[in-house]
């Protein structure tokens, strides 16, 4: 089955995500470089997983990573509201860690909102956050991503980690989804 053939058109082109990792990943080294302690990527999985790997890539100074699972959405692609932990992060040594949650693209602001409060009350030095995809048409909460990639359209994206019903991840690309696909 071609993927392809699925998306309406490109939004954000891989080498488009190339540029927008190392200046992200630049961002990070300058302001995490005299912490003094040590520095953790968190992934949000699973559709963070390949913006932390390439962003890993490029980060040169000492990093660790972990990963949370965590679920806002109910059937199909409307979020329910609620955050559900499935994989929650476990550590010793929260107050000499500096966390940097790594999503792949921020709607409503919720489920990252969320999660800093819960970090910090899990005692962590600092907690901050980074998306490659912000969507500010769609927040319902008074949410700022530290790190953003790019500022997007509400459109229904896949690619580069984003599925629709576990497909279109291995895209190398961000494309808008037909609506075809998922209006049935």
């Amino acid at each position: 089955m071609a993927l392809n053939k699925d998306v309406e058109k490109v939004l954000v082109s891989e080498e488009e995500i190339g540029s927008i990792v190392k200046r992200i990943s630049a961002e990070i080294d300058r302001d995490y470089a005299n912490s003094g302690k040590k520095f953790l990527l968190l992934c949000i999985l699973k559709g963070s997983v390949v913006f932390m790997g390439d962003l890993m890539k490029h980060i040169t100074i000492p990093v660790e990573i972990d990963f949370m699972k965590v679920s806002s959405y109910g059937a199909g692609t409307q979020t329910s509201g609620r955050i559900n932990i499935l994989l929650d992060l476990h550590r010793s040594d929260f107050s000499d860690t500096d966390i940097l949650i790594i999503e792949d693209i921020i709607d409503s602001g919720r489920t990252l909102s969320y999660l800093v409060e819960y970090l910090k009350l899990k005692g962590a030095n600092s907690v901050k956050t980074c998306t490659l995809l912000d969507k500010p048409e769609r927040r319902e909460v008074d949410f700022t991503p530290d790190y953003c990639g790019l500022k997007i359209p509400d459109e229904f994206v896949v690619g580069y980690g984003l599925d629709y019903d576990e497909q279109y991840r291995a895209l190398p690309y961000v494309g808008i989804l037909k609506r075809s696909v998922y209006e049935k």
